[in-house]
């Protein structure tokens, strides 16, 4: 997609966790309010049904179209996922499931995505990085290559209903800014 000139560039930014309270989805906004050279928009994933091929096509939930729709319409994508028994979350990964189809030809082949992980736990979620890295490969969308961006002990890092982590932040920043070089390069 070609950004209009008029227009900062639009990023998607999807949360991994569905709780009302989710650290993802706060870190996704507290970085919504500090981005100054884009517009993130949050598409929460609390609709998606599981995936089911028999529904592809002229039976496509609605939902699912308007995630497909919102990842065409945007520049790129920004996903931050909690780790789950050693992986990303299987919401996420539903996600990506209806979003990859059809094989070869969908919104996320070329998009250039940033990943995020947090955990209470030491690592961060540095392994369900590892595969939410392998299934944005196979989808093919343009996973930026940078070091991993995992926030551990991220429960300690929430206050009043934001990231609270200064550091975390810059770091976080330094990827959407990689994100939108990226982003650069292929909408020119």
């Amino acid at each position: 997609m070609a950004t209009d000139a008029h227009r900062p560039p639009r990023l998607l930014g999807i949360s991994g966790s569905l709780r009302r309270d989710s650290n993802n989805t706060t870190i996704l906004r507290t970085l919504q309010g500090r981005i100054a050279e884009a517009e993130l928009i949050l598409f929460p994933l609390n609709e998606i049904p599981p995936y089911n091929a028999d529904l592809e096509g002229d039976d496509l939930p609605e939902s699912v179209q308007a995630l497909k729709r919102a990842i065409a319409e945007c520049d790129g994508l920004v996903f931050c996922s909690p780790e789950y028994n050693y992986g990303m979350s299987g919401v996420l990964k539903n996600a990506l499931d209806w979003a990859s189809r059809p094989a070869f030809n969908s919104p996320l082949k070329g998009k250039p995505a940033l990943i995020m992980t947090s955990s209470p736990g030491a690592t961060g979620g540095a392994r369900a990085q590892a595969q939410l890295r392998e299934a944005l490969a196979a989808t093919l969308a343009r996973v930026i290559a940078r070091p991993q961006i995992v926030f551990a002990g991220v429960h300690e890092k929430i206050r009043d209903g934001r990231f609270a982590d200064q550091t975390g932040i810059e770091v976080a920043l330094s990827g959407i800014d990689d994100l939108l070089r990226e982003v650069a390069l292929v909408t020119s």
